[in-house]
């Protein structure tokens, strides 16, 4: 990844942040919990851009709905980033779930259990 799409790619996660809590937060009320742009993989040729969010909501069923808001936002997001970058084009935006807190919170939850059998095991 080059310096320049590293450091758009840090630009678009710190602007899209704020057009979620923002905009969109005011034009969906459905859109719940707390969503965090965890990444933004910038293609090289700036025409497409992946965005990995995490959303920490109540119920799954609340999470799948505030992250297919954001997906069918896509356009207006987009737009809204276009007012605020300047960019010649911005590129289309593929939202995408980004699980890894979760996985690795399950994985601690393991790795604990484990722990604690092996110390039950040697008393």
């Amino acid at each position: 990844m080059s310096k320049r799409t590293e450091r758009l790619g840090s630009e678009f996660r710190k602007e899209i942040s704020a057009v979620i809590a923002g905009p969109l937060k005011n034009r969906e009320p459905d859109l719940k919990g707390l969503v965090s742009v965890t990444e933004a993989d910038v293609a090289p040729d700036l025409k497409t851009a992946k965005i990995y969010v995490s959303v920490y909501a109540a119920t799954e069923e609340e999470k799948e709905t505030s992250l297919g808001i954001i997906r069918a936002n896509a356009g207006f997001i987009r737009r809204e980033l276009a007012q605020v970058m300047r960019l010649r084009t911005v590129p289309v935006l593929t939202f995408l779930a980004d699980d890894s807190f979760e996985y690795g919170a399950k994985m601690d939850e393991l790795f604990a259990k484990i722990k604690k059998d092996e110390s039950g095991e040697h008393d």
